[in-house]
């Protein structure tokens, strides 16, 4: 496997366009950051089920292109699916319907309240509804099942005809709903089998947990919605999962034991439908029980294996099972240090390891249908890299299939012999290949995007690495401004998040660097950015530095950067300014009144904060930092109450009135306290927003802040009090 030496290594991307050339806008970065201004992409890719063919659309229709000749024609499904509709008195599609292949001439789509089916040969066939307030909708896609949640009860759809699974007995009983803070790659909260007969479901008893306050703006008189918040070391809510029988029209429950505050996270079906599997987590998070259960009684079956670890364990995706295998199923774990795919059976006997180096597992694509290779992502040993990997389930052979150094996303054909790779890295903004995958090599190009930034003034962005005070190597990325000048000096503003689950630097387009800091350069800044410990993709000693101490390595590391940054002869070090949002913020607030960041920040913005992490949920909080009972010490030493007297440069504090994950109660009772010890601070609230700002509001907000670092950083007159 080849090396980097990262400590040294400068990557000079992203060169500087040379003549008139205009600037972003914020608005242009913000709102056209995603879709005018991002790199053009094949839209609704997918591969056509049983051949070497896939769709994709465009202007109204769909191109279907053979990988293997490089041969297209063109399908036209709006105009026979219209003419269906209208005959039967529905209102007619606007554009084509998002949808998905069944096998070559089958596809299904739905509207906002019907399933149907659609043939080439111009057959349309209505399968379901459910109605227009249904929430949380999950399709079976053989059957067209379908499963919906409603005022906190769940419901199944079958054939037009509504059933009753479960409806919740009293405030604080939620069915059918994702649980657990949505911690543990957990995004929803059904679960069909593969045959579609039953439904599992979670049943989230959250009664015992305290209501928070979230304030209804426009009621007269005042008043407030209530929320379910777990804080760290309380009472958590419990779960259950059910199962129904949509034939019988019976329900039972999991004999999934004590104690009740447990994860039960990561449910799996056997493809037979006889078995569900389920990863318990106990409530400290250090132990992992495997355990498979019966579904058709909810009898314990047996536990397959455990894993513990003496700082976390966080199991985040299920079991996979091999195709036309009932009791073969990959497994993702950290426990050698970096995420890997192991090959089990359901004896719990490991068969083989399927990816192996000193690096993890970011993404697992599937399996070939005759279950003799399974494809997945890894980063790379510098965590800048994603590359494309196969393993045969029955050699353990492992093949890499990308060579070019960047980011490769991969769609495989079900057949598992073809691959479309979408790639970019920081020069190239978008390039689309398929190839055999037996001849990575043959690749073919299908798409390449064009620089959507042409045109704008954009300075080079520069990917480095700078030693950390605890030993790695850490990746750092430097926005310049347009036309920059060596042997001047610039002011640096310092973007940072620094917590668990977040990348903010890679081998991307841009350097993954966002469009809003290309306008900050603009306005003569170097935007920096480094990926101190504690952050994703380096491996889990890397993310877990941060345990039982949340803040001391994150910064360490950023004031390395800083430092890294103020040792450079075109930085103007008495002009440092950092932001960042929810962890960011915490580490923002953290860097501006800490001793180990004194002198170093003239200003900052800090949004969405955590200030106390007794105030944040238990489910993310005691993973890392334990319960506060039993690591008081360390939450003492980040509770940021604690640093007010030090802060003397310019701190701008921003929160949404709504947010429910990281609550208003923060950063009001941060204020309180800089009023009681003479601490001026600047703040605004955003009325009703949740933990992010969005929409056309998001421009407000980041206009907001450039106008904060012109009058705080930028200007090199001092401000007037």
């Amino acid at each position: 496997m080849k090396k980097y030496c990262l400590l040294f290594f400068v990557l000079l991307l992203a060169p500087a366009i040379i003549g008139a050339q205009s600037n972003l806008t914020m608005a242009d970065a913000i709102l056209k950051g995603r879709t005018a201004l991002a790199p053009a992409n094949l839209k609704q890719v997918q591969w056509i089920p049983g051949t070497h063919q896939f769709t994709h659309a465009l202007n109204g229709k769909y191109v279907r292109m053979n990988a293997a000749t490089g041969s297209t024609d063109t399908i036209d499904i709006l105009s026979g699916i219209n003419s269906h509709l209208e005959k039967q008195g529905s209102k007619p599609l606007e554009n084509p319907p998002a949808f998905t292949w069944i096998d070559d001439k089958t596809l299904w789509f739905k509207t906002d309240k019907d399933i149907y089916t659609y043939t080439l040969d111009g057959d349309l066939n209505r399968k379901n509804g459910f109605p227009a307030d249904a929430e949380n909708a999950d399709i079976h896609e053989k059957t067209f099942k379908i499963a919906y949640t409603r005022d906190k009860g769940l419901w199944i759809n079958i054939g037009g005809k509504d059933l009753g699974v479960a409806q919740s007995e009293k405030d604080g009983i939620v069915y059918g709903e994702s649980v657990h803070r949505q911690e543990f790659g957990i995004y929803k909260g059904t679960f069909w089998s593969p045959a579609g007969r039953y439904l599992a479901f979670y049943r989230m008893d959250e009664s015992m947990v305290t209501p928070y306050p979230i304030y209804i703006l426009d009621s007269m008189p005042a008043q407030a919605r209530l929320v379910r918040y777990p804080y760290a070391g309380a009472t958590s809510h419990h779960v259950t999962v059910g199962i129904y029988d949509t034939q019988t029209g019976q329900k039972w429950y999991l004999n999934t034991g004590e104690p009740a505050e447990q994860y039960l996270t990561n449910v799996a079906w056997s493809p037979d439908d006889k078995f569900i599997l389920i990863a318990v987590v106990n409530r400290e998070q250090n132990h992992v029980w495997l355990r498979q259960y019966e579904a058709a009684t909810g009898a314990f079956v047996k536990t397959l294996f455990e894993e513990s670890n003496d700082k976390w364990v966080e199991p985040e995706q299920p079991a996979q099972f091999v195709p036309g295998k009932n009791d073969q199923f990959v497994w993702q774990s950290e426990r050698d240090g970096f995420n890997h795919l192991y090959l089990y059976d359901l004896n719990g006997k490991l068969i083989r390891r399927l990816s192996e180096g000193r690096f993890p597992v970011t993404n697992f694509y599937g399996f070939s249908a005759n279950g003799e290779n399974c494809f997945y992502q890894t980063a790379d040993e510098s965590g800048l890299n994603r590359h494309i990997w196969t393993a045969n389930l029955k050699t353990g052979v492992i093949s890499r299939l990308s060579e070019d150094e960047g980011m490769h996303n991969a769609m495989i054909n079900k057949a598992g012999d073809w691959v479309i790779d979408v790639f970019s890295n920081a020069n190239t903004p978008r390039t689309i290949y398929t190839f055999p995958v037996k001849k990575p090599a043959e690749r073919k190009i299908v798409f390449s995007a064009k620089n959507p930034v042409e045109g704008f003034a954009m300075g080079q962005v520069k990917m480095f690495s700078i030693p950390s005070p605890g030993g790695p190597a850490l990746n750092a990325r430097m926005v310049l401004p347009p036309n920059f000048d060596p042997s001047k000096k610039y002011p640096v503003l310092v973007y940072l998040y620094n917590g668990p689950h977040a990348q903010l630097v890679a081998n991307s387009w841009l350097g993954a660097s966002e469009l809003w800091m290309h306008r900050m350069a603009q306005q003569g800044c170097i935007v920096f950015t480094v990926d101190g410990r504690g952050s994703a993709n380096r491996g889990f000693e890397f993310e877990s530095a941060l345990h039982r101490r949340i803040g001391d390595a994150e910064i360490e590391d950023q004031v390395a950067g800083a430092r890294y940054m103020m040792s450079q002869p075109f930085v103007d070090s008495t002009r440092m300014g950092v932001f960042g949002w929810s962890y960011g913020g915490f580490m923002t607030t953290s860097l501006m009144t800490r001793p180990e960041a004194k002198g170093i920040f003239k200003c900052g913005v800090a949004g969405g904060p955590v200030i106390d992490w007794r105030m944040y949920e238990i489910m993310y909080t005691e993973r890392y930092m334990d319960t506060p009972q039993e690591n008081p010490g360390g939450y003492a030493k980040n509770n940021l109450f604690n640093y007010i007297d030090n802060l003397d440069g310019r701190l701008l504090m921003i929160h949404g009135s709504s947010d429910d994950v990281v609550l208003w109660q923060h950063s009001l009772r941060y204020i309180r306290e800089c009023v009681k010890k003479g601490k001026q601070i600047d703040y605004f609230v955003y009325p009703e927003h949740l933990h992010n700002v969005l929409g056309k509001d998001r421009v407000h907000l980041f206009e907001k802040i450039d106008r904060f670092f012109q009058e705080n950083l930028l200007r090199t007159e001092e401000r007037r009090p």
